[in-house]
Order: structure tokens, then sequence, then C-alpha cells
């Protein structure tokens, strides 16, 4: 179905990304393995009053406290039915949880097959994406965290004015 990292092919370790894969509503992202910590099942979520939209809250995970973001609510999707699964990150010393449909594998992709966002890709996507990756009957978007939390409100612009 796609395509995995072998593993001794001899191949130059640069040529491929490693990415976990998730899926929101039915669109499959992939996340560089580098950036996620953890994956985990969000549960005793306390809600943030005043915060954005997206921020579904935050929660401790083994005494730290992680801010949850709502993925389905950022991309304007209708809400999901079930819990759901979370997947940890941090950005500048913070953690965050990206509360996400589901978790799939762990794919490794040669870097070279990489491609830019389609124009035709919707633009809820495309808002978050840093390329693409075509596998076996369906595509595979690069979730952008730094554009991530942007739109949930959690990072600024960089902006010449910030200096």
């Amino acid at each position: 179905m796609s395509e995995h990292v072998p593993a001794l092919t001899g191949a130059p370790v640069g040529t491929y990304q490693q990415y976990v894969t998730v899926r929101i509503a039915s669109q499959l992202f992939g996340l560089p393995i580098q950036m996620v910590h953890e994956v985990f099942a969000p549960d005793a979520i306390t809600r943030v009053p005043l915060a954005p939209p997206a921020i579904a809250g935050v929660l401790n995970l083994r005494g730290r406290i992680v801010t949850m973001l709502n993925m389905r609510c950022l991309l304007g999707l209708p809400a999901a039915e079930g819990k759901g699964m979370a997947v940890g990150i941090e950005h500048d010393g913070e953690a965050f949880g990206l509360m996400i449909d589901d978790v799939g594998e762990v794919l490794g992709l040669d870097t070279a097959k990489r491609e830019a966002n389609p124009a035709n890709l919707d633009a809820r996507w495309s808002a978050v994406a840093a390329g693409v990756h075509r596998l076996s009957g369906e595509l595979m978007l690069i979730l952008n965290v730094e554009l991530v939390l942007r739109g949930a409100g959690t990072v600024k612009a960089i902006t010449a004015s910030s200096y």
C-alpha cells in the first residue's frame, strides 16, 4: 500500500523522511516523526475561558500541562463522533496535543518524491500543509505544525515589525 523504508537497503539516510500518519476526517496527514513525542488518548480536558475556539483546553499529562488543539475545529470540520486520539508535540518549549481522529503507521518516504501543494487542494487543507506525497490510492498531506499553531492562535506570525 505504501512505501516503507527498507531496513537495510544501503540507500543514503538523507533521502528518506519518516512520518507518523494520522487521519482528520477522511484526509491522511503525515507529521515528521522527529516532531512527535507521543500518541495518547486525551482524557479530562479542562476548558480555558476566552481561549480561541480551536483550543479545546488543557490537560495534565504525566505532570506536564498540555494545550489541546482540536484539529477538526481548526479546519472548520464538524465535530467527530467518539473520543479520538492525540499526538503530542513540542514547540518552543511548550507542549501541545493535536486532537485527531486516528493514528496510523510510520512511513518512510523518499524526499525527492515530495510535491508542492496542488493548486486544486481544498483551502482548509492547504492552510496547514507543507507539501504532499502521492501514495497508492491517496494523497498524504504533510502537516506543518507552525501553520497549525498559528491558525489556532497559539503562535503569532513573525513579521518585520516584531524585531
